[in-house]
This record gives structure tokens, C-alpha cells and sequence, in this order.
């Protein structure tokens, strides 16, 4: 694996500073690594992302989020930290914070504050609210789930409303935040000028449940928690086939779809019943139909199953776990995956990486997860800050007591 930046990608030419902790910042400056950004990750001396050492699952959270950047250390609660980040900020292109609401201000190196110092600064700031009644409140991913009524849309009905399983609501706010880095980007080409860009939270799980807002507005009432069908075809749901935790999401949205379901498990007799002749009368039945094919696949093969819809061309897919994508064939062949040693041990792990391709452009991993503070030194003085100021911002505690 290469260590070095590779000029041939699109963003090879953006320098990125990010503060950012657990998923939202993070997420978004590993986007623009992928495709090439040279992403400085700004971390507290000592400890770092608070991430790093959450549990069982925080290093993993953290390498794959982090990857392809370098690390460096700062105190931005001392004078020294905060001028070594000014004079960082002064050449860069981008800053990335997902800090609490007003920390960057208070600490003087927020929008404003930078924008003085280089008026061409493109400053994404990711919260939970945009601001509004909402907005001096304390943002994170289960907050905008709930609030936006993504969990009461997820499970099932008449149980607890169900978080989804990744941090959703925080990964929608960092990618409508690129999206808007990558238009300021754009402008600043015509005018030179940079801009504030806000990534929020809420709005961006609320702007996801836009088709069930305008459902419950037209028709006065809330639909039901979706489970895994939805409320537009019949069949469409997940089956347990053969083994006790084998899944497989089969769904039947076209009139060409039903006979060619019939003839892959066997049940071509179905076909002369009133009660599945079209699509309404399906939907109408959903509750019977569904059951008759539940009990018809719960003995069978799940792989045998499932190629035998594929060759009807019936939307099919097993219910995968995680560990089912380590070594995906598909994954590899498109050359998705990230190979990486892990900045805790060592160890070679793999993730996806950010699905941006093109005509010669493509995602690409180059760095290593960084240890703490790992290029610290190296960054200051590609920087062309000399061996005597980093000295010196080191002896009046710009990178920690150390």
C-alpha cells in the first residue's frame, strides 16, 4: 500500500482540517480523502478522538472511519495551540468540526474568526439542528432517528420503535454537508470567496422521511411501521428459509414477477387462484399470500432458492450480516474494499470505502488509520513552519504537556 498522496485523483489539490469526533466529522473528511484530499485530523493531546477508546467497538469505529488521513496533536485551549491551528487554517482549503454548538467560537477559531485570516476558507460545520427552536440543542444520530420519525418507521408494528443499525442520521448530515463542500468548492472558483456550509442532523433524517411526511399530511394519519415489507406490493418481505437464522428478502413488484415466482418454488397452481390474479387483489390478500409462501420456503435450500428466483430475474437478496462483506466477491472485484493496518495493533482490517466512481475517478486507499499525533511534526513542516516555531509552539504547550 502507498503512503503517499496520489496527485491523479480529483481532490488531490484540497487540503482539509478536520475536528471531528466519532462518526459525523470523520465521515465526511474520509469521503474527501477517498477521492484524494490531503485530510488533517485536529485531536485533543493524550486522547484524541474520544472514539479511539470506546469499548469493544470504538477502534474499529475509528479505523474505518480514518482512514487515509494523518494525525496530529493540539491543545486548542491554549494560545499556542490555537495560533498553530490558525497558521494551519491560513492555507487550507476546508475545516470540518462536528464540536458542540458555539465550542469553536468560544475557542476563537471558528467561521468568522478564519474566514478574516483567508477569506477563501470553505468551513463545514455538522450539528444536530440547523438553527431554530431547536438549535442550542444537544445533536446526535438516535436524537434525529427520533426525532424525524425514521425509528417509528423501523421494526415492527406494535413493538418498540427500532434505531437503525449504523449511525444513519449522522452520516446523512456529513454527506449533505460534501455535497454542499464540494458546491462552495465550485463557486469559490468564480469568485474566490469561501463560505459556511452547515451539516445538520435532524434535517437531513427529516428530509429522508419527506414521502411519509407528505403521506401523514395528505391523509391525516401515520402509515405503520414498515418491518420489512412495504405497503405498495405484495409479496415483498423477508423469508426464513432452512436454517434458523437464513433470511432472504424476495419481492414481487411487476405482473411479470408473479408467474415467474410460481414456477421457481413449484407453485404454479397459485396462479388459478382469484384471490392472487393482480396486483390489487395480491395486495389484498398480502396477509394469506404472504403466509403461503413463508410456510412453501421455510424447508427449503436458501441458496438453491435463491438461484432459482435470480434466473426468473426476481429481485432477491439473502439477509447478510456484516461479516458476510469481509470477503465479498463483488465488493473485491469493483475494488471497494480497503485493506489497512488497524491504529490500535497493527492488525489487517478491511471496510468499504466511498462509493464515488467515473471516468478516471475512483476512491483509493493510501494511509493508514493514524496514531495520535503520529504526524505531528511532519505536518507543521510540510506546512513550511520551521524546525525552531514547531520547537517553540512545543515548549509553550501547543501539542499537549508532552
Amino acid at each position: 500500500m502507498s503512503t503517499e498522496p496520489s496527485g491523479g485523483q480529483p481532490l488531490s489539490d484540497i487540503t482539509v482540517l478536520e475536528l471531528g469526533n466519532i462518526v459525523a466529522g470523520p465521515f465526511a473528511s474520509v469521503m474527501l480523502a477517498d477521492l484524494g484530499a490531503e485530510v488533517i485530523k485536529v485531536e485533543r493531546p493524550g486522547s484524541g478522538d474520544v472514539i479511539r477508546g470506546a469499548g469493544e467497538t470504538g477502534p474499529p469505529m475509528f479505523d474505518a472511519l480514518n482512514r487515509n488521513k494523518r494525525s496530529i496533536e493540539l491543545n486548542l485551549k491554549n494560545d499556542a495551540g490555537k495560533q498553530a491551528f490558525s497558521n494551519l487554517a491560513d492555507t487550507a482549503d476546508v475545516i470540518i468540526e462536528n464540536l458542540g454548538p458555539g465550542v469553536t467560537d468560544r475557542l476563537g477559531i471558528g467561521y468568522d474568526d478564519l474566514a478574516e485570516r483567508n477569506p477563501g476558507i470553505i468551513y463545514l460545520s455538522i450539528k444536530g439542528f440547523l438553527e431554530g427552536p431547536h438549535g442550542d440543542r444537544a445533536g446526535m444520530d438516535v436524537v434525529a432517528e427520533a426525532m424525524s420519525g425514521l425509528m417509528s418507521m423501523t421494526g415492527e408494528q406494535g413493538r418498540q420503535p427500532v434505531r437503525v443499525g449504523t449511525s444513519i442520521a449522522d452520516m446523512g448530515a456529513a454527506m449533505y454537508g460534501i455535497m454542499g463542500v464540494l458546491i462552495a468548492l465550485r463557486e469559490r472558483e468564480r469568485t474566490g470567496q469561501g463560505r459556511k456550509v452547515d451539516g445538520p442532523l435532524f434535517e437531513a433524517a427529516a428530509s429522508w422521511m419527506g414521502y411519509w411526511i407528505t403521506y401523514a399530511d395528505r391523509y391525516g394519519e401515520d402509515h405503520p411501521s414498515l418491518g420489512s415489507s412495504h405497503p405498495t406490493w405484495s409479496l415483498y418481505d423477508v423469508f426464513r428459509v432452512g436454517g434458523e437464522d437464513a433470511w432472504l428478502f424476495v419481492g414481487v413488484t411487476t405482473e411479470r414477477h408473479w408467474p415467474a415466482l410460481c414456477r421457481a418454488i413449484d407453485r404454479e397452481d397459485l396462479l388459478a387462484d382469484e384471490r392472487f390474479d393482480t396486483a390489487d387483489s395480491r395486495l389484498a390478500h398480502k396477509t394469506e399470500l404472504t403466509e403461503i409462501v413463508a410456510e412453501e420456503l421455510r424447508p427449503r435450500d436458501r441458496e438453491t432458492v435463491q438461484q432459482k428466483l435470480e434466473a426468473e430475474n426476481i429481485p432477491v437478496a439473502p439477509v447478510n450480516d456484516p461479516s458476510d462483506l469481509v470477503d465479498d466477491d463483488h465488493l473485491e472485484a469493483v475494488d471497494i474494499i480497503a485493506k489497512f493496518d488497524s491504529a490500535t495493533d497493527g492488525e489487517q482490517l478491511k471496510t468499504v470505502m466511498t462509493p464515488v466512481y467515473g471516468d478516471n475517478m475512483a476512491p483509493q486507499q493510501r494511509l493508514n488509520p493514524p496514531k495520535l499525533g503520529e504526524h505531528t511534526a511532519a505536518v507543521f513542516r510540510d506546512a513550511g513552519v520551521s524546525e525552531a516555531d514547531i520547537e517553540d509552539f512545543r515548549e509553550r504547550g501547543a501539542f499537549g504537556d508532552s
